[in-house]
């Protein structure tokens, strides 16, 4: 088997066990919010999926380029505050516009903060929309 698809199938591991110890907290939360491995192990509540116009978690999940989530605009900001969380282990709150599935955008307050399964670090998302 290839180190890339040993790779693939950790994370994808690391993703489901974090996840099943987040579940009461990404079922339950009153924020839409989302944890984030990298570009292609990120998952997502019910409520984000449904303020971005997906229909589930799952299918929010599949979109993998970032220029197709985040405005332009947001772009600088988000990967500055990722980095800070992996780097600096720090978390920050930044304003974020989001992009729809059907081509609009949402204004959105994120507080993302640094979090570690198993020697991994995720970045853990919790978004407020903006009036």
């Amino acid at each position: 088997m290839s180190k890339a698809k040993q790779s693939e199938g950790h994370h994808e591991e690391l993703m489901a066990g974090f996840l099943d110890q987040l579940r009461l907290v990404f079922e339950s939360s009153e924020q839409p919010m989302y944890l984030y491995l990298d570009d292609t192990h990120k998952a997502c509540n019910q409520k984000l999926a449904s303020l971005l116009g997906y229909s589930t978690p799952r299918e929010w999940a599949g979109v993998e380029e970032v220029s197709d989530l985040v405005a332009e605009k947001s772009t600088k900001d988000l990967v500055s505050a990722y980095q800070d969380a992996m780097d600096r282990k720090i978390g920050s709150t930044i304003e974020v516009t989001w992009r729809t599935k059907f081509g609009g955008t949402v204004d959105t307050t994120v507080i993302l903060v640094p979090v570690a399964y198993k020697e991994h670090l995720f970045a853990l998302h919790f978004i407020s929309p903006r009036a």
